[in-house]
């Protein structure tokens, strides 16, 4: 915390015609505060050290007590707001706009103290300011308390300032840290490049943002789909999920996804090699890398599926006849999407078309005859 001081007058007995209000980050030394007796030793050491010394460090010690309150009260017992009666005790006092104008600052500002010290008063911390008399002394409450009061940004009653407030309080921190880093994100970027706890933090508000803003999470795609090195650490971790995914399907749901897409159960061997290998992942730490882990996972789990599926007569020909009927699948599919028109209109035609087809009709041919000759077998 930087702290301003003014130059002191040259002389302690000489009055104040000013007092300056200030945010608590920015201190100017006023008149002491009164301060109880003090022991002999005390009153000596002042005596060996310049006054104007002794009344800076006095004020410093009102400020590190007190904190804010020690210029609030100097609002509280002179300020009178527009629409309230200058009658007794109020009579002396001036509204905050004179008392902005005498103290270099905006009325605004006042008014900030003016209104952290009604809340505390209303909480019965402080006195209210009907009972207060101008150059009236008080004992006022800890430092720690004034920031629970006090919004020291005009940015804390705006819509926005209000939204990071009530998530400040919800993290269990003081609003007006959250306001700060609000107001000054070259310094937040400054500390996430610098600090990987920092870091951190922001990749976890990110994570925690972006699954209730879809404009957000646009941005951020887009942002690492243009980035080559991004889009290759999204697809590599991309990969690692879908292998872990397909280890923990096995387990959770005791069954297996054979090589040519039949789903049937797993084996008793096979889901407690799958469990084992799914608690090691399980218990890695967010920083380690889990692609090698989940490869091992995968491989070894796979193979487990190719064995099972081999080792049981029934299982391996209802393999082999689906493999088949799938790739039967994907050929017809592609020779139907053949368009003959265009070889018809357009000059495209070229002799190895020709014997590409033939070739492939008479494989065609040799996989009907050996069809039927299973069929007629059979």
């Amino acid at each position: 915390m930087t702290i301003a001081f003014t130059p002191s007058e040259t002389s302690p007995a000489e009055p104040e015609t000013v007092s300056a209000i200030s945010e608590p980050e920015f201190w100017e030394p006023s008149a002491p505060e009164p301060r109880e007796a003090r022991d002999t030793e005390d009153v000596q050491d002042s005596r060996d050290h310049d006054p104007v010394v002794v009344r800076d460090a006095r004020d410093f010690g009102v400020y590190a007590r007190t904190g804010g309150w020690a210029f609030a009260l100097k609002v509280a017992r002179s300020v009178r707001p527009g629409g309230q009666a200058a009658e007794g005790t109020a009579a002396a006092k001036v509204s905050a706009k004179a008392f902005a104008e005498l103290a270099g600052c905006s009325p605004e500002r006042v008014m900030r103290y003016y209104k952290a010290w009604d809340m505390a008063a209303d909480d019965g911390l402080v006195p209210q300011f009907e009972v207060l008399v101008p150059g009236e002394d008080i004992e006022l409450p800890d430092a720690d308390v004034w920031l629970s009061y006090y919004a020291s940004r005009s940015s804390a009653s705006s819509v926005r300032g209000q939204a990071i407030s009530a998530a400040a309080e919800a993290e269990g921190i003081r609003p007006t840290k959250a306001l700060e880093v609000a107001e000054n994100p070259t310094a937040l970027r400054a500390a996430i490049l610098a600090d990987p706890g920092t870091a951190e933090a922001a990749r976890g508000a990110l994570l925690d943002r972006m699954k209730e803003d879809p404009a957000l999470q646009t941005e951020m795609a887009r942002a690492f789909a243009r980035t080559d090195d991004l889009k290759k650490a999204v697809a590599n971790e991309a990969k690692a999920a879908d292998r872990i995914g397909y280890v923990r399907q096995i387990v959770e749901n005791g069954q297996i996804r054979t090589p040519a897409g039949q789903t049937v159960e797993a084996p008793a061997e096979l889901r407690a090699e799958a469990e084992r290998h799914l608690s090691l992942l399980d218990e890695l730490d967010d920083s380690e890398e889990a692609g090698e882990w989940a490869g091992e996972a995968y491989d070894m789990v796979k193979g487990l599926v190719v064995k099972a599926v081999e080792e049981d007569p029934a299982l391996r020909v209802q393999e082999r006849r689906t493999k088949f009927y799938n790739s039967l699948q994907k050929a017809t599919k592609v020779f139907e999407e053949l368009t003959l028109d265009e070889v018809m209109e357009e000059d495209i035609y070229e002799a190895d078309m020709l014997q590409r087809l033939e070739a492939l009709q008479e494989a065609i041919g040799t996989c009907i005859s050996a069809l039927r000759k299973a069929t007629t077998t059979s």
